[in-house]
């Protein structure tokens, strides 16, 4: 479990957190950073990044990693932490941090306070422990990736998380209110209430579970699905009413298995009532029965969504038929001979990465010399005439030839980069294989000794200053 410490935050320093920030911009395509990009990321002396990383490691903040046979650092969840706090202090949302209110699997929870006083709850999302290690399989964050750090995994589940509480409570569904986010790290307001896993009694059961079927039946309207809709995840206060909590895992409600997961939630409040208040009920709702009426899994890209929906989504949010009278007024321009229409083409090349070639014709590997002379001539011919015609318009509209690359053979190319020498060496005999073997053993022999030498060298100074010690204490009797 990650120990959350922010007593060193006040006092680090601006080298300090630019050093952070490198090795954070350094871990987008390292797994462990070296010393010497942090520094030239961080536009710091070399020598001085080297003090202020020893001094990030002693604080835990930054780890350094020789295992997998480059030596450099990454950051950890302290030095992930420190840097989502200044952040949000910068901000001014956070002023002072308070005591830890909630632990979950994925999630740590604190109570946090601005300026004025006002009290806040900061969710910092902890992905990678280990009882909750099959992210792959449970959650869609890395969608086509492979791999990726936990840090990143965090960062991602974050802002899936805020962006629904956002369109949910703007659509005045019993969520807490977000504040902000960075990060990993989210604010939002402290929701009144218990979590209904350590609320033994309820004055009107009845009621209670009528009221969590009918947030479960208009989150499905909104075209979602909680897919964690339990007791732990409920808040219930005085006047039994209800906050929902955890929200990175929503679906849609069209996902292969949304009907699964829906009956799923309907049944976790089913079970719990039954065992706690001892309240059962024939009544409930199945995701058949509910009609969707506004789709905001398709505006948040809940997981399960479909590119037919986005498509139909489209069509009644954007006005079809003035992008198809633009589109038919583009093509008779095009049908005239718009030469204008070439600068867009440019752009959209060098977009793409890809060059522009005047005549790809020419450009085949079974081009003959007759015909490049024709197409030459054809060219030279079409360019006179257009010369006799205006030459002012052409200059105004034909791109420049430079971006064009120049033509040149590639047969030529393919038999010069194929032709080489092979040199013909004699056969080793078994004496001399051998031989060579024992010389890299031997080497990477000595290479452990020489690890090994440097780690016992320490190990016997710290003995030798710890004899010392005793032996001076000796005469202290």
């Amino acid at each position: 479990m990650v120990k959350f410490d922010v007593k060193q935050l006040r006092y680090l320093s601006r080298e300090e957190f630019r050093c952070l920030i490198a090795v954070e911009m350094g871990m987008k395509n390292h797994e462990v950073v070296p010393s010497e990009l942090i520094a030239s990321i961080a536009n710091l002396r070399h020598g001085g990044c080297y003090k202020i990383l020893r001094d990030l490691v002693q604080y835990k903040l930054v780890r350094f990693d020789h295992r997998s046979g480059n030596r450099g650092y990454h950051l950890t969840y302290a030095g992930y932490d420190y840097l989502a706090l200044k952040s949000l202090s910068n901000q001014e949302v956070v002023y002072s941090v308070g005591n830890k209110v909630g632990v979950g699997k994925e999630s740590d929870i604190y109570i946090v306070a601005d300026r004025d006083g006002n009290q806040f709850i900061l969710k910092l999302h902890r992905l990678g422990r280990i009882c909750f290690r099959k992210v792959k399989e449970k959650r869609d964050y890395l969608k086509h990736r492979k791999n990726a750090s936990w840090l990143y995994l965090s960062r991602l589940a974050a802002e899936r998380e805020y962006s629904f509480l956002k369109a949910l409570h703007s659509r005045e569904y019993p969520v807490p209110e977000p504040i902000s986010f960075n990060r990993h790290a989210i604010v939002m307001a402290l929701a009144p209430g218990y979590p209904m896993s350590q609320v033994r009694e309820v004055a009107n059961p009845a009621k209670v579970y009528n009221r969590l079927m009918s947030l479960i039946v208009r989150l499905a309207q909104m075209g979602l699905i909680h897919g964690d809709f339990n007791e732990f995840n409920l808040l219930i206060d005085d006047k039994e009413r209800v906050t929902v909590i955890d929200l990175p895992q929503m679906i849609s409600t069209s996902h292969l298995n949304a009907e699964f997961y829906f009956d799923r939630d309907v049944e976790c409040i089913r079970t719990w009532f039954k065992k706690r208040y001892n309240f059962d009920s024939d009544e409930r709702p199945y995701l058949s029965e509910v009609t969707c009426h506004t789709a905001v899994d398709i505006e948040m890209k809940a997981s399960g969504y479909s590119k037919e929906l986005t498509d139909k989504f489209e069509d009644l949010t954007l006005n079809k038929e003035h992008v198809s009278d633009a589109n038919d007024s583009s093509d008779e321009d095009l049908s005239e001979g718009d030469i204008s229409s070439s600068e867009d083409e440019e752009k959209l090349g060098n977009l793409e990465g890809e060059d522009v070639t005047c005549s790809p014709d020419r450009g085949g590997e079974h081009s003959n010399k007759g015909e490049e002379e024709e197409d030459d001539e054809s060219l030279e011919e079409e360019e006179e005439t257009v010369d006799s015609e205006d030459d002012g318009s052409l200059e105004a509209s034909v791109p420049d030839n430079q971006q064009y690359q120049v033509f040149r053979d590639k047969t030529n190319k393919k038999i010069a980069a194929h032709t080489f020498k092979v040199l013909s060496n004699p056969k080793l005999s078994k004496d001399e294989i051998k031989k060579k073997v024992r010389e890299s053993e031997a080497k990477k022999r000595e290479k452990r000794q020489r690890i090994k030498k440097g780690e016992k060298y320490y190990l016997n100074r710290e003995k030798r200053l710890n004899a010392r010690e005793v032996k001076g204490a000796e005469n202290w009797f």
